[in-house]
């Protein structure tokens, strides 16, 4: 192999020229650089000493707080199993009311029927959560979910054999063992972030968000199946949704919060704050459950009784949105701190659909304030399910957040009930001023017991 030379060493550094122009003093470096800025012959890492010149459409950004939150491992996957069993809990409401009002001629039946599956799932998903902290999610979850998607499916058979109306209220509780799968894959998030406060109000604000989204598509899927199939089509679509989520959900075990089968902690219930903060849940229960119900009364008073979906839809699309904008942003001082603002600005923005409908009485008008009602609710979900996650003690998350839906599930009950008496004896317009009252109360209770110096840490 013939002898090269070696190569020329890099041509020395040239001094910068100094020059003074008005009262700025300038420094021109004429040392000759390659294309990618270095100095000529100053090696880069690549074989020839340059590099290709980085384009500024080729320029990585940096990664928003929800990619970095689903970048972390097992993520995704957890998240899609999550999602795909949390749908069906929209559906099934909807369409135990189709298949059994459709059969059986009678909304009152139908009626009773959920009830009674919501005061079943009021009183056995705790004890759920309960077991789901002490044994594990995926030991727990699992059973529980099949035995729930038997119920369904006993309901489905009991219908269309026509079987008594008391095995329909059988049928129905039996679904109560459905886990809570927010909540599960909340204290997923808690377990992989901790120590990452800022992260962990990206996560809730995402599962928020991922709620309202479930309870906006849910109801339409369902109403879409039974139309359009016949009317068992989504009670059993939403039981095959559930099983295969809930499924591909505990499969991720490496995402999995560690049991604690000797956990000391005591109830959540007797925890410092968390009477408060379900007493709480059960007004902005209210708040939903009278806003539902009278939105109903009042596109039907209007001869639109069928728009009363979407308008409701739209509602969750903007607390949907604004979950995901107050994701993005970072929190400023503790959610105590911040939970009397959240809930201020909710019952402020709820003055908006009693005045549209007791003004011009337009259904599109009711949607556009709906719209913007609604951008309050996902902050101030966000943080109040963030104070339940402070003052949970340690070992008992998913039975604290569970008490807290079970609060939210009682509020509704209440509030359906409430909103529909008004709207029945006084008027649609006049049944807004229910769910105003119940964020008010919400608002009181957050200012003079969520509050406290005594009550702003949970003990472990």
């Amino acid at each position: 192999m013939p002898h090269q030379p070696p190569p020329p060493p890099p041509a020395p550094a040239r001094a910068p020229l100094l020059t003074l122009t008005a009262d700025t003093l300038v420094a021109v470096d004429f040392t000759p650089r390659s294309r990618t800025g270095n100095r000529a012959g100053t090696d880069t890492g690549s074989r020839t000493g340059t590099r290709p010149w980085p384009s500024t459409r080729n320029r990585t950004r940096p990664a928003g707080p929800y990619r970095r939150l689903l970048a972390l491992p097992g993520a995704r996957a957890f998240t899609a199993g999550n999602l795909l069993a949390r749908l069906p809990m929209g559906m099934f409401s909807v369409s135990a009311v189709v298949m059994i009002a459709g059969t059986r001629g009678s909304y009152a039946l139908a009626g009773a029927v959920t009830a009674t599956g919501l005061a079943a799932t009021a009183l056995v998903a705790p004890w759920i959560a309960r077991l789901v902290d002490r044994y594990g999610q995926a030991r727990i979850a699992v059973p529980a979910t099949l035995f729930a998607a038997l119920g369904s499916l006993a309901l489905v058979l009991c219908v269309r054999q026509g079987a008594p109306d008391w095995t329909l209220f059988a049928a129905y509780a039996a679904t109560a063992t459905t886990p809570n799968t927010g909540g599960m894959s909340r204290a997923r998030w808690n377990h992989l972030l901790k120590g990452d406060p800022d992260a962990l109000h990206t996560a809730n604000s995402f599962e928020q968000a991922a709620d309202e989204l479930c309870f906006m598509l849910g109801p339409v899927l369902a109403a879409f199946l039974c139309g359009t199939f016949f009317p068992e089509a989504g009670t059993l679509a939403g039981a095959v949704l559930m099983v295969a989520g809930v499924l591909l959900f505990a499969a991720q075990r490496s995402t999995e919060p560690p049991p604690h089968p000797r956990t000391t902690a005591g109830s959540p219930l007797r925890a410092p704050g968390i009477p408060p903060l379900l007493a709480v849940c059960l007004a902005l229960g209210a708040v939903f459950g009278a806003m539902e119900v009278v939105t109903i009364a009042f596109a039907d008073a209007r001869g639109h009784s069928a728009a009363a979906g979407v308008v409701l839809a739209l509602q969750a699309a903007g607390s949907c949105a604004a979950g995901l904008v107050y994701g993005a942003v970072r929190p400023s001082g503790p959610a105590a701190r911040r939970h009397p603002w959240t809930v201020a600005a909710m019952t402020l923005l709820l003055t908006l659909p009693p005045l549209a409908a007791a003004g011009v009485g337009s259904l599109p008008l009711l949607a556009g304030a709906l719209l913007i009602a609604g951008m309050a609710t996902a902050p101030t979900m966000v943080t109040t399910m963030a104070l339940i996650q402070e003052r949970t003690p340690e070992g008992r998350l998913n039975e604290g957040m569970t008490l807290a839906v079970t609060g939210l599930l009682g509020g509704i009950a209440c509030g359906s009930a409430a909103g529909g008496w008004v709207a029945e004896h006084l008027s649609p317009a006049a049944g807004y001023g229910v769910p105003v009252t119940a964020a008010g109360t919400a608002l009181l209770l957050s200012l003079t017991a969520l509050t406290r110096p005594a009550d702003s840490r949970a003990p472990h």
